[in-house]
């Protein structure tokens, strides 16, 4: 994969020298809760070095390592999408839809005719962002999971053809 890059933002492969930084973020209960992980996923730097693959991405403002991307095919044509922006002085600022704009608009250009997420229904402020780009809402998935500490939780699923994209940048 090729660097995605707009302004100073860049979308780059995840390499062994991003493991530490990565496994800071996944352990950080703060970053992970959205996810079900308030308490970390416990991982190591080596763990997380060995599961680098294709589609795991780093997210950089300048030369500052920021948040993460990832994409995997779910069936042909189909791309499911993950993003977190991990720095807490990063987020607000409009950086997470910018950078779901430039990973949206290379699956497209790269061969994908759809691109599926969920969220936690909780995450109104990823909702308003997916929406804003074009996503549509396809199902909501009430008390569908329990978190790491038994907590039931929701999800809302999305899905966005190139047609509906709505891109930022």
């Amino acid at each position: 994969m090729q660097n995605i890059q707009y302004e100073n933002l860049t979308i780059r492969q995840a390499q062994a020298a991003d493991a530490k930084q990565l496994a800071a973020w996944w352990n950080d209960g703060t970053v992970m809760a959205h996810a079900g992980f308030p308490n970390g996923v416990g991982t190591t730097e080596a763990e997380v070095a060995k599961g680098l693959g294709k589609g795991c991405m780093v997210i950089q403002e300048g030369d500052r390592l920021i948040g993460e991307c990832n994409y995997r095919e779910v069936e042909a044509g189909t791309a499911e999408i993950g993003i977190k922006i991990c720095e807490t002085d990063c987020q607000n600022r409009g950086v997470g839809r910018k950078i779901l704009s430039l990973l949206i608009g290379w699956l497209f250009r790269n061969g994908y005719s759809k691109i599926v997420l969920d969220t936690n229904l909780k995450n109104t402020r990823a909702q308003h962002v997916y929406e804003s780009l074009g996503f549509r809402k396809v199902r909501t998935n009430i008390d569908a999971w329990k978190d790491q500490v038994g907590q039931l939780q929701s999800s809302v699923d999305y899905e966005l053809v190139e047609k509906d994209f709505i891109s930022c940048v």
